[in-house]
């Protein structure tokens, strides 16, 4: 016998010898009652990791699926409802540096196989079900089905992080990847229709595309169908570089080519860029080419339309400037921030085109320099990274995303300022960038983020944009401070430091339909009214919103279930294509297509909304919204809503966060506020 036979006869003997171990440790858990099953857990928990860790483990799992389950692995967790699972949030459980965490995901998702496959009839999920939601965890956790584990994963997770890893090759051998390529496909349109400032994971997943594309060894079986549009839109969006032939070559072929070819290249770029909203690096290598070349092919590279040609042409040297320091192949998002910050025409405001020459010439603080660096590498300079990023933020006021980091305020406010007041939004930066500080003030007293405590966030966020990277720690710590200095005052705080925080628009008028000091709901007839009186077209003359309004709602989870309070802002109210009013809002959580039970799913496209925009009918938005201002000195008065429309509202509330919050008197309680 060879040694690579004794090597596997030696797993294969290992692997039994753990399986009769989990197996002995399910029985101890089936047999025990609830109240013990929790110390009995563990045990199990930890046979299964090492068996899933074994050459052939998760095949062996999954014939257990139903055992376990039964047995009570699930007990108490939301992993005991399999229908209301989020495939999205797997990513964050696999990548967990708590075992128990990523095995009893890993047993979730091995449970569902063995449902989708037949195997187990399960009361809650069907075969057809299953099947679609492993199908989605696959396409979200792709880039750790073909990539090793990052070094960030390696410090985290240690040897578990080749778990995941395992499991995910699993369950693509027996799911197929035609159907992760389809869904993953899906998937990046549905992010790139809210067009977000930080598209690295997208890119990571259409490099996967075109790896599964030029694999002989995988059987698309004809899926992969609107793939080509990804692909070519990074690595080959024009004739001349259509092969992906390199940037070197693609310099020279540029070299050689005339007015009527550079015109077809500027035109494919700029449809490409447009259509996807991703930006390929050869972009960068031909708008710099162009520069040489004219304005006429400048403009056309950019896609611009009339609006933005005119302002091109009114700040041709700033647009040139910008160019020059700004876009680059490692920086390829810069060209379309550009295009769309001259398509909004925000540089005829007086002060913002001198606020963007001292953001091209800003010295860093060696503080910001680091953090960039740290961040983004070091293959373009950290000047040109945050140039990058204030271009793409004033060009895409919507796409900002607070991360993995409890900082919502924050990103509203970077969200509000590059929509509405862009060269505030540039003095922050500039601020935060120099001086490592930014002073505001709170009802006439300065606030310094250098001398405030700590703020919401527990540790310095990286996964954010440039801008954000700089910003936000400084805005998390004075709005943090803010909120300080609010603690003697009867009410929520949101109502001095809202307006202070974000700017003079946001309304000093203030509505809360929750009791701060018991959480239970309040005077919610008249919140309703009033906010029908203040926001819907039907009941306050017809007057649209002329400024963002901060706002605040109670998310929910699948299930309906409260998860917590968040800070959104209200950009509109209008009628949809089929002529339903909706509230069109931005929400700075980074995925913003969210389903929050009862039949509430967030919408980011198809009903009316431009690009960043989510939105709800406004019966199921004031379902969910706890917070909002407005002016004291307009729509005072309540609106004549119907009795069945308020009770529709009252009815998603109950049914939703409102379950266990109704005040003991009911629902008409007496505010404190």
């Amino acid at each position: 016998m060879s040694s690579e036979e004794n090597g596997r006869q030696e797993q294969r003997v290992q692997l039994d010898g753990l399986l009769t171990m989990l197996d002995e440790a399910t029985d101890i858990l089936a047999k025990a009652r609830e109240f013990a099953k929790p110390a009995k857990l563990n045990r199990v928990l930890d046979t299964a990791r090492r068996v899933l860790l074994q050459e052939g483990g998760c095949a062996a799992v999954e014939e257990r699926a139903q055992r376990l389950e039964e047995a009570g692995v699930f007990l108490g967790s939301d992993w005991a409802m399999p229908h209301i699972l989020v495939p999205t949030l797997t990513a964050q459980s696999l990548k967990s540096a708590n075992s128990a965490t990523v095995v009893i995901e890993a047993l979730s998702e091995l449970r569902m196989l063995a449902v989708a496959t037949g195997k187990y009839r399960h009361p809650q999920v069907s075969a057809e079900q299953a099947h679609h939601f492993l199908t989605q965890v696959l396409a979200v956790n792709l880039p750790m089905l073909f990539t090793p584990p990052s070094e960030a994963e390696r410090e985290l997770q240690g040897r578990l992080a080749k778990l995941p890893r395992a499991l995910l090759r699993h369950l693509a051998d027996r799911v197929g990847y035609e159907h992760i390529i389809d869904k993953l496909i899906e998937e990046i349109w549905r992010m790139l229709q809210q067009r977000p400032i930080q598209v690295d994971d997208v890119k990571q997943m259409v490099t996967q595309i075109a790896i599964c594309q030029a694999n002989p060894e995988i059987d698309l079986a004809g899926s992969g169908q609107g793939a080509e549009r990804l692909v070519s839109s990074l690595f080959g969006p024009t004739q001349g570089c259509r092969e992906d032939p390199g940037l070197a070559v693609y310099r020279q072929r540029l070299d050689t080519m005339d007015r009527n070819v550079l015109q077809s290249e500027a035109t494919g770029f700029a449809r490409a860029m447009h259509d996807t909203g991703l930006v390929s690096p050869y972009h960068p290598v031909l708008l710099r080419h162009l520069l040489e070349q004219g304005d006429h092919l400048l403009a056309e590279a950019l896609g611009l339309s009339s609006t933005g040609r005119d302002c091109m042409l009114c700040y041709n040297e700033l647009v040139r400037a910008l160019i020059q320091k700004a876009v680059y192949p490692e920086t390829p998002q810069a060209v379309y921030g550009l295009a769309l910050m001259l398509e909004r025409g925000i540089l005829y405001q007086p002060p913002v085109a001198p606020a963007m020459w001292r953001q091209i010439g800003l010295h860093l603080s060696d503080w910001s320099r680091e953090r960039l660096e740290l961040a983004y590498g070091s293959a373009v300079s950290p000047q040109a990274r945050l140039l990058e990023g204030v271009l793409c933020m004033l060009g895409m006021p919507l796409g900002v995303g607070q991360g993995n980091n409890p900082t919502c305020q924050s990103a509203r406010a970077l969200s509000m300022w590059a929509y509405n007041d862009p060269d505030y939004l540039l003095q922050m930066v500039a601020w935060a960038a120099r001086d490592d500080e930014i002073v505001m003030h709170f009802e006439g007293q300065s606030i310094s983020s250098r001398e405030s405590a700590s703020g919401v966030a527990t540790e310095l966020p990286m996964d954010l944009d440039p801008v954000s990277l700089l910003v936000v720690p400084h805005l998390d710590r004075i709005y943090a401070e803010m909120g300080r200095r609010c603690i003697s005052r009867e009410g929520d705080p949101h109502r001095w430091v809202n307006p202070e925080f974000h700017g003079w628009w946001a309304g000093r008028g203030f509505s809360i339909n929750v009791d701060v000091d018991t959480g239970q709901l309040i005077d919610l007839d008249d919140f309703l009214r009033h906010f029908y009186a203040c926001y819907h077209p039907y009941y306050n003359g017809n007057q649209p919103l002329i400024h963002p309004q901060p706002a605040g709602v109670a998310v929910t989870d699948s299930a309906a279930r409260f998860v917590g309070w968040h800070a959104i802002t209200i950009l509109r109210v209008a009628l949809d294509p089929s002529g339903q009013m909706r509230v069109y809002f931005f929400n700075p959580n980074n995925d913003s297509g969210q389903d929050w039970g009862d039949g509430v799913k967030v919408s980011t496209a198809g009903n009316g909304e431009r690009y960043g925009e989510s939105s709800l009918p406004f019966a199921q938005f004031a379902s969910r919204l706890y917070i909002f201002h407005y002016d004291p000195l307009e729509g005072g008065e309540l609106a004549a809503v119907e009795r069945d429309e308020l009770d529709e509202v009252i009815a998603y509330i109950q049914r939703s966060w409102g379950a266990e919050r109704l005040a003991p008197n009911g629902l008409q309680a007496s505010s404190h506020n």
